[in-house]
Formats: C-alpha cells, sequence, structure tokens
C-alpha cells in the first residue's frame, strides 16, 4: 500500500498466487514472521531466476510446514510408512510443469485421440517424493529463551527465517541418523541413483524441473493472467515462452526477462484492448484495496500497518495476500463461471470465482468504511486526500482526476455522468469547510470503485 518498488511488490503477488502458500493452516510458533520470510522470498526473487525461486519455496520453511516437506521421512518397511507424497505433487501441478503437456503457445498437446497427454504419473510422483525427504528446520545459530514459570525453553525466531536443511547436526531434534530416503529415485525420464545424498538428489531435482519444456507456457500463461488479461492469445503466450527459454543471451528463466515480456508486449499495450470484449481482467479485491492506498497515500500513525484478516466476504474485503483457502490459489486459472456471457464466448474469468452475493455487498460496504476512515479492522491507516480538497467543489473536475488515477480514463460517459448526478445532489462551494468537501471526495471515490468501468482492469 506504500513504499517504493512497487512494480516489484506486484510481480511478488502473483507469484504469491502460483506458488501458494496460505497462513491459515500453518500451526507453528513465529508463524507470522514465518510467512513474512516467504513473502521476503518472492519479494526478492521476483526479478531474478526462476530455477533460483524454485529452489528457494521448495527450501521455504512455510512451504515446508504448508506441503508436509518438513519432517518428510524415508521409507520404513518395518512400520510401512513412505515418503509423503504432498510437496512432490504440487511442485509439479502446480509450481512447474502442469498436469498436460504444452505446445510453446500454452495449448494442450493431444495423442492420436484427441485426448490431453499427461506429464507425470503416480509412479512419477512416488518417485519425486523421494526427493524431498529429509529435511527439517535449520537450527543453526538459534537461541534457546526460557519461559518464565516453565521448565523448558522456546527457540528465537531464526529458524523461520532460513532455509530448511537435509543435515541432521543442524537441527534441533535428536541428532540421528539421516532420515533422507537413499533409494534409487524416478521420476519424468531421470533415474537419481540410489545413495545419492539430499543435496545433489536436490539439485538434480529442481534442474529436472526447470529444464521441462513446460515450464516456460505453463508460467508465462498464469503470470499473463495475473498481470493482464484472463483471456490471453496464444500468440501472446508464446512471445513470453520464448524469453522464458531464452532472454536472448542464452539464459533460461530470466524473470526481469520474463516480466518485462508480459508487461511491455505489443497485446499488453496496444489501444484495441480497450474496446476488444476479450481482453482485459477483473481487479481482485486486494489489488483494489492496495490500489487505494497507494493513490491516496495511505499511512500508518504506528507504522506497523495494523490490518486485520480481510478475508470475510460478509463485512470486509473477501480476501487478504497469504490467506487462499488451499493450495489451489483463492480461483483457478480455468475457472469459468456457468451460465455466464463468459462461458458463451468460451472465455475465462478466474476472479469471478471469488464474486457471490455476498462479496459484492461486502466489497461496497469495505470500501465505503476504507475510503471514509472507519474501519475498526484498520483503524491503523489512513487515506490524504489533500491534493483533491482545492477541486471537490468542481464536481466534473473531481470525478476526471479520479478518472485519470484509478482507471487511467477509461470510465465511460454514462458511467461519468451517473457520478456526476449524484455528486451534484448536495452542492458544494469552494468556500465551504473540509469536511464537506471530503465528503463529496469519498463518495465520488466510492462510486468509481465499485462501477464496472473500474473493477474490471483494460
Amino acid at each position: 500500500m506504500s513504499g517504493s518498488s512497487g512494480v516489484r511488490k506486484r510481480v511478488a503477488l502473483a507469484l504469491s498466487e502460483f506458488f501458494v502458500v496460505s497462513i491459515n493452516p500453518i500451526d507453528i510458533a513465529w508463524r507470522a514472521q514465518a510467512m513474512g520470510y516467504y513473502w521476503d522470498t518472492l519479494n526478492e526473487n521476483a526479478f531474478g531466476n526462476f530455477r533460483d525461486l524454485l529452489e528457494a519455496i521448495s527450501l521455504n520453511p512455510a512451504m515446508g510446514v504448508f506441503l508436509n516437506t518438513r519432517g518428510n521421512q524415508k521409507a520404513d518397511p518395518d512400520t510401512g510408512r513412505v515418503p509423503d507424497e504432498n510437496f512432490g505433487r504440487e511442485v509439479m501441478q502446480l509450481f512447474s510443469i502442469g498436469l498436460y503437456e504444452l505446445n510453446l503457445d500454452g495449448t494442450v498437446k493431444t495423442g492420436s485421440g484427441g485426448e490431453p497427454i499427461e506429464t507425470y504419473t503416480n509412479d512419477d510422483v512416488t518417485g519425486i517424493a523421494k526427493a524431498f525427504t529429509g529435511y527439517d528446520f535449520d537450527m543453526t545459530g538459534v537461541q534457546l529463551y526460557p519461559v518464565p514459570n516453565q521448565n523448558w525453553q522456546i527457540p528465537g525466531v531464526e529458524w523461520v527465517r532460513q532455509p530448511m536443511t537435509a543435515d541432521p547436526a543442524k537441527w534441533r531434534w535428536p541428532k540421528n541418523e539421516s532420515r533422507h530416503s537413499s533409494e534409487e529415485k524416478t521420476f519424468l525420464g531421470v533415474t537419481i541413483p540410489a545413495g545419492t545424498g539430499p543435496v545433489e538428489t536436490l539439485r538434480q531435482t529442481m534442474d529436472t524441473l526447470f529444464n521441462h519444456p513446460n515450464v516456460g507456457p505453463f508460467f508465462a500463461r498464469q503470470m499473463i493472467q495475473r498481470l493482464v488479461t484472463s483471456n490471453p492469445s496464444p500468440a501472446y503466450v508464446q512471445r513470453v515462452a520464448q524469453v522464458f527459454d531464452d532472454n536472448g543471451s542464452g539464459q533460461r528463466g530470466d524473470l526481469r526477462a520474463v516480466f518485462k515480456a508480459i508487461l511491455l508486449d505489443d497485446d499488453a499495450l496496444s489501444p484495441t484492448g480497450l474496446t476488444d470484449q476479450r481482453f482485459g481482467k477483473l481487479r481482485e479485491p486486494m489489488l483494489r484495496f492496495a490500489q487505494w492506498g497507494r493513490t491516496f497515500g495511505a499511512s500508518s500513525p504506528s507504522g506497523d500497518w495494523n490490518i486485520a484478516d480481510l478475508s470475510n466476504t460478509s463485512d470486509r474485503l473477501g480476501q487478504a495476500p497469504l490467506r487462499s483457502p488451499s493450495v489451489f490459489n483463492f480461483f483457478r486459472p480455468g475457472y469459468t463461471p456457468l451460465n455466464s456471457t463468459a462461458e458463451a464466448n468460451d472465455m475465462l474469468a478466474p476472479e469471478f470465482q471469488l464474486v457471490n452475493e455476498s462479496s459484492v455487498a461486502g466489497y461496497v460496504n469495505f470500501m465505503d468504511r476504507a475510503i471514509n476512515g472507519r474501519g475498526w479492522w484498520m483503524d491503523d491507516v489512513s487515506a490524504d486526500y489533500s491534493a483533491e480538497l482545492p477541486i471537490a467543489h468542481d464536481a466534473q473536475t473531481l470525478i476526471d482526476r479520479l478518472d485519470l488515477l484509478l482507471t487511467a480514463g477509461q470510465l465511460s460517459q454514462n458511467t461519468k455522468d451517473v457520478i456526476l448526478t449524484a455528486l451534484q445532489d448536495e452542492a458544494v462551494a469552494e468556500t465551504d469547510g473540509d469536511d464537506i468537501k471530503l465528503k463529496r471526495i469519498h463518495i465520488a471515490t466510492l462510486l468509481v470503485m465499485v462501477s464496472n468501468d473500474y473493477l474490471v482492469q483494460k
């Protein structure tokens, strides 16, 4: 909502909806700090290399707890224990290659009978699961602090802010033998020989995933959806996927080059997108809220930005960063509302999975309180409308300014007319006090932010 590096933060937020970790099921000490470190990992690697980011999120403690990598152990024939397959499955299905083989333009490859070709089998899941065994929190340098009036100690925060390790000597728990599987591991056409240690196993596993031909189009399409349009053309996807495969200097996975290609592509910048009914996307609620804060200079009097969980749909925003209901994000990239105009035109509308009667009303009520500064759930955040005060008496000029700031000049004339009529119901003079002028500013801002012209990003 404030500060510099706005593009990096926006990209990191998009990455958080691809490499999903949610705070909701994470039950560990220092869980808020663990999520903070996960966000830092995405933010710091947003313009780095995909291969490095994939490994970083794989070893992140929050991810380790969320998808059961932390404490995942090798098979034990005596007890019947087998390696947990949760992360192994999701790192393929969601974080790298997807379910079906893709052409470079993101379209699905099909077999002789027209059926999609699966990228992996259950045997691949079983094989790759062994690669993610033996990891636990790295307790190196972590101090223990006594709990008052108790006969035990609590470790400091450092262990949720450093990558997990497969070295038993660095665990807090009893220093026993390695829990990493020493068995042969076969998946995605690659075999890691028996006896290969966890570090080398991880390297080969990450390389195998990273170099799979699906990664470029799979990742490119979803990042375009998160940042630009729900229905990117195959040509758009292919151009970005080509940059993923080679940034022009022979480097694969250069995220800086990939996101530059996404945001500066001709499809993204062409004025035809303003009138093309197939172009654009529904703005996510948390993005609307963040844009409001950045547009009107939101600040936190305490400096702590104490904003409550805004996930409730009935009286809050209906979405909150890093709080998706599952590993499948807030919505699926292939979602289309049933019996909708989108479905009739064979279009995707992922963000509409968040839309229902409750969430629509909840958003309007939430933004009304936020804009007016009456939200108990965020009494540590305030906006600054001082730039709008001098023009508040001129309803048309005020609307034009908000149109520029919030929709980049995309309000239709009909929408402007409706808002103008509403504002003119109560006259405001240039000599009126700030309270009267602020009321008009608040009403105008709310009406813009609940209009269809604003809610659909072009």
